[in-house]
């Protein structure tokens, strides 16, 4: 409904019923998908606990807010709390009991996007070669251009009141266009001086999950099953967000893309930058990139910021400077997942959970002199052919495998779609080619998993064994089995610290050798299916190290 120039939401919250704490961050993301992309009107999001009172949360377009607090649901008198607000969060301490909440906000008044070109020409050129903007065109294809409940993420604002109504009426706003993501921005078209109007930039992945979900396209309910979606540790801590927050901080990584010195970084983003690795993390919302195969030599357009595969070795450390490493021609999945420049010389910690693509390409790890290695055929770099002459090759490495797609089924039963976008291997049918069948490759897969395994328990196992044998008494004695381990040990040794600086200094260079190739193949993750010869080297190179220090 309508009351003067603000449109009152029709959420109510209860204040009994208490959502996460906001904490201490100071940006607020969208964190509740919407129907149709950015909402229009504002959306309660939590009512949480503070030490005094409560905080109220909401969400919508850019402009002033006014929260009301009522007690009782059969109380008709709304009571504003505090004044206007843009920060879209208020803090109550005069709660009144059984309270209620509902808030309002700025008229949704939408422009369509040629309101936007005027200003924003090239971002607007390039979103019209998008299938965003044929986003009607393909309801009308089957038949549903009038179904209401498909028109929300197909069209502007459909349902509000200057949203889209019919193709006739409201032509400028069909498809999907920069209002669908950035919310109604004719208030912002009107006086683009207006700070208070301008649209939100918004890289929370609730904003695409508003049309991306349910059982015929659920991007966004698999990514939020995958570790993408969480972060696990506070990025905003002044010593983690410039090193860690590279990969681990969908805000700081698309700041260090766009050349964000860490110095800006660390004062603007230092409460904003727990936030996960995000869809435009990986896909460039306004812009096309030209991509050539470096193994096929054919060139595809797309919206990923970058290329699908690459041949090249490459690791970021947390100490190196990202604009003079960063190389948008690296496999994607490896900007992130690389060794990180471990070096078995390293004593602190074991590698880092994420040397995948080096892994892929056989370069990580230590090898005995006059032993080699190299990349899997999974990396896309050997031909293989079968009894016919044809030639296979994993032309797009980790996403041929980890982010494979199923078409949804109308049933009944009903099947959802699957688009790749958890990462898991739930398939197998991309495999059929090599391995004659999904359920070949999925046996083999199980059978590489059990052999790995099992290897990583005998050069465990061997490693335990020098420790209680072997290695110096003040070690054993004071660390027991974990005499071999890194001062802050790995998966395989929980319970308590390893040897600190003095005591790493005990153990010989064999057994730190054989620690570094074990955890590179644990932590690889794939238990042999990225790169079954080179695991097996590893481990076979790590459990004769152990074995020169027990014959000694």
């Amino acid at each position: 409904m309508q009351k003067g120039k603000h449109a009152f939401a029709p959420v109510l919250a209860l204040v009994a019923l208490f959502s996460t704490s906001v904490g201490a961050e100071e940006v607020q993301h969208l964190s509740v998908a919407q129907l149709g992309g950015f909402p229009g009107r504002p959306v309660m999001t939590g009512v949480s606990k503070t030490t005094n009172g409560v905080n109220v949360t909401w969400d919508g377009p850019s402009g002033y807010y006014q929260l009301y607090q009522k007690s009782g649901l059969t109380n008709q008198n709304w009571l504003p709390t505090g004044g206007a607000n843009l920060k879209r969060i208020t803090t109550i301490t005069n709660l009144q009991d059984n309270a209620f909440f509902k808030v309002a906000g700025p008229s949704a008044q939408y422009a369509g996007s040629q309101a936007c070109a005027e200003c924003h020409e090239g971002v607007h050129s390039i979103e019209l070669s998008t299938r965003h903007t044929q986003a009607l065109q393909t309801l009308k294809a089957i038949g549903q251009d009038k179904n209401a409940s498909c028109l929300p993420c197909h069209t502007v604002g459909f349902g509000l009141p200057t949203g889209f109504k019919t193709e006739l009426a409201t032509p400028q706003l069909a498809g999907v266009q920069c209002e669908s993501c950035h919310g109604p921005a004719a208030a912002h078209a009107a006086n683009e001086m207006d700070l208070t109007k301008r649209p939100r930039k918004e890289i929370a992945g609730q904003v695409c999950g508003g049309c991306h979900t349910g059982a015929n396209h659920p991007t966004y309910d698999e990514w939020k099953s995958s570790g993408h979606f969480a972060v696990v540790e506070d990025m905003s801590d002044t010593g983690r967000i410039n090193s860690c927050g590279r990969c681990h901080s969908g805000s700081v990584r698309l700041a260090m893309i766009k050349g964000a010195p860490t110095n800006v970084i660390t004062a603007t983003l230092t409460n904003d930058a727990n936030v996960g690795i995000t869809c435009a993390v990986c896909h460039d919302p306004h812009q096309t990139h030209v991509w050539t195969n470096v193994m096929t030599g054919l060139v595809y357009t797309n919206q990923l910021r970058q290329s699908l595969s690459s041949t090249n070795d490459f690791f970021l450390t947390t100490s190196d400077i990202f604009t003079n490493k960063y190389n948008p021609n690296i496999n994607i999945c490896a900007q992130c997942h690389n060794h990180r420049g471990a070096s078995w010389t390293s004593s602190s910690r074991p590698p880092h959970h994420s040397p995948q693509y080096n892994m892929l390409l056989g370069t990580v790890g230590v090898l005995p002199a006059g032993v080699s290695s190299g990349p899997a055929a999974h990396a896309g770099t050997e031909f293989l052919s079968d009894e016919s002459g044809r030639l296979f090759l994993v032309t797009n490495q980790c996403v041929t495998c980890h982010m494979q797609t199923k078409d949804y089924q109308h049933g009944p039963p009903e099947v959802a779609a699957v688009t790749g976008h958890s990462f898991k291997v739930g398939l197998y049918e991309a495999c059929a080619d090599c391995h004659g069948n999904g359920a070949n490759a999925e046996g083999l897969v199980k059978l590489f998993h059990e052999i790995v395994a099992n290897q990583i328990q005998q050069v465990k196992g061997s490693l335990d064994t020098w420790a209680a044998t072997k290695a110096p008494g003040s070690l054993y004695a004071t660390y027991g089995t974990r005499a071999w381990e890194y001062t802050t040990p790995g998966d395989l040794s929980p319970g308590g610290l390893g040897p600190n600086a003095a005591g790493q200094l005990l153990i010989p260079d064999n057994i730190k050798k054989a620690r570094f190739n074990l955890y590179m193949v644990l932590y690889d993750g794939s238990y042999g299916t990225h790169n079954g010869p080179h695991a097996f080297t590893l481990l076979d190179a790590a459990r004769n190290w152990v074995q020169q220090e027990l014959n000694k």
